[in-house]
């Protein structure tokens, strides 16, 4: 059986995708998880900042595992591309454009109003990049060309998700994967 606090940090990762910090209260938060209001100040006894903080943790690095999945498989990085921002795509159609990214979605509220959750967000996506780059430079690619690809690919598909959500369209997804895809081709034409 699932523990209280993950059934916590479930509910609190699935509320915060879908509205947002602001928008999800601490009393939503222990309805969804099925757990009772005060276990919440058990395990996370600063409330709902301690309790945002380790949510982004744990939802960054499960995000992180997923997204960079599609580049260390043996398939074609082109393909590989085009394949994160169609099933990205696909995720937002099946939950009516409900579902993006958790990290994404409390760095626009807090960034510049809560300077713990911002380094929190901050720290997320500094290990997606950092992760990232590695794992692109096993394609050949120098450091320098890895982290530059890394950071089109996660700005392009943040940048879509805001986008693809305001417009209930993937339109948004599917030109900013054409448009890293092309990054990308440019990039391996130029290796040695």
């Amino acid at each position: 059986m699932t523990s209280t606090r993950t059934r916590i940090l479930d509910a609190s990762t699935e509320l915060f995708r879908r509205q947002g910090m602001s928008g999800t209260g601490l009393k939503q938060i222990a309805a969804v998880a099925k757990a009772p209001f005060g276990s919440i100040y058990h395990f996370f006894p600063g409330g709902k900042d301690d309790l945002a903080g380790e949510t982004i943790r744990r939802a960054g690095a499960e995000y992180r595992d997923l997204v960079l999945a599609f580049f260390t498989g043996p398939d074609d990085l082109l393909d590989s591309v085009a394949t994160a921002f169609t099933a990205a795509g696909d995720v937002l159609v099946a939950t009516d454009y409900a579902d993006a990214c958790p990290i994404a979605t409390v760095a626009l509220e807090v960034a510049s109003t809560n300077e713990t959750l911002r380094v929190a967000t901050a720290d997320a996506f500094t290990d997606w990049i950092e992760t990232g780059a590695r794992s692109l430079e096993q394609h050949g690619f120098t450091p320098e060309v890895s982290r530059r690809l890394i950071i089109g690919f996660v700005t392009s598909l943040e940048g879509a998700f805001v986008l693809a959500r305001a417009l209930r369209s993937t339109e948004p997804l599917e030109a900013a994967g054409r448009n890293v895809q092309a990054s990308v081709r440019e990039a391996l034409e130029a290796l040695p």
